[in-house]
């Protein structure tokens, strides 16, 4: 557009770009302005709710790192971390137990399973502060490389497993089956695996492995 066009747009709307910058500054300022008292009392309204939790003696967490103590696999662990901070992300970060793995982080395949007071639980969607005063296991617990767990090894014994990502997972909530029923049928071990996804396919050797642990009556 020529200066004489835009200078012709200018007369006959009276509005030019200059003023019609002004305009949207000035609109987007006043919105601002408006919107100043309802924030306000919406920050009021959290400050208040935080001083009537921690006048009720409920403990309020955060906005930065607190210290907190997780029970994990019959030890005491201190640990700070923020409250936003996953169980996982804390089992894995500052207690150094990296047996759980992240692989979806959206608590759907399984990976990260970890028992809390018995129960197979996804640790990507528990957050730590909410898991102090509960027995966490992870796969960890159950045995060592010189020494496997009992279902450990009927895996490494029925190929159960293979790039491994999904193993600690798979074998924590197989513990979980176990404990539970030491006799559990196949349409069970399904069940009780079924919140447990294995890419690689493994599904016959992981039934297979829990099949031998059925006959031999062991699974620790």
């Amino acid at each position: 557009m020529s200066r004489e066009e835009k200078g012709r747009d200018e007369k006959l709307t009276g509005l030019s770009r200059r003023s019609f910058l002004r305009g949207t500054a000035s609109a987007g300022l006043a919105s601002l302005i408006a919107c100043g008292p309802e924030a306000e009392g919406e920050i009021e309204k959290v400050e208040g709710e935080e001083t009537r939790r921690r006048e009720a003696g409920v403990e309020v967490l955060g906005p930065g790192a607190v210290t907190i103590e997780l029970t994990v696999n019959g030890e005491a662990q201190a640990v700070v971390v923020e409250p936003r901070t996953t169980l996982l992300d804390a089992l894995r970060q500052d207690v150094g137990l990296t047996g759980a793995k992240r692989v979806c982080d959206r608590g759907t395949c399984g990976a990260c399973t970890v028992l809390a007071d018995g129960k197979p639980v996804y640790a990507c969607a528990l957050l730590a502060v909410a898991s102090q005063g509960v027995e966490i296991e992870t796969v960890e617990s159950f045995g060592t490389p010189d020494e496997l767990h009992p279902l450990q090894q009927a895996f490494v014994d029925h190929d159960g497993q293979q790039c491994g990502f999904c193993t600690p997972g798979f074998v924590v909530a197989a513990k979980a089956v176990l404990d539970g029923n030491p006799q559990p049928s196949p349409d069970e071990v399904a069940e009780g695996l079924s919140g447990n996804f294995c890419r690689c396919g493994t599904y016959a050797g992981i039934q297979g492995a829990m099949e031998s642990l059925r006959k031999g009556g062991r699974h620790g």
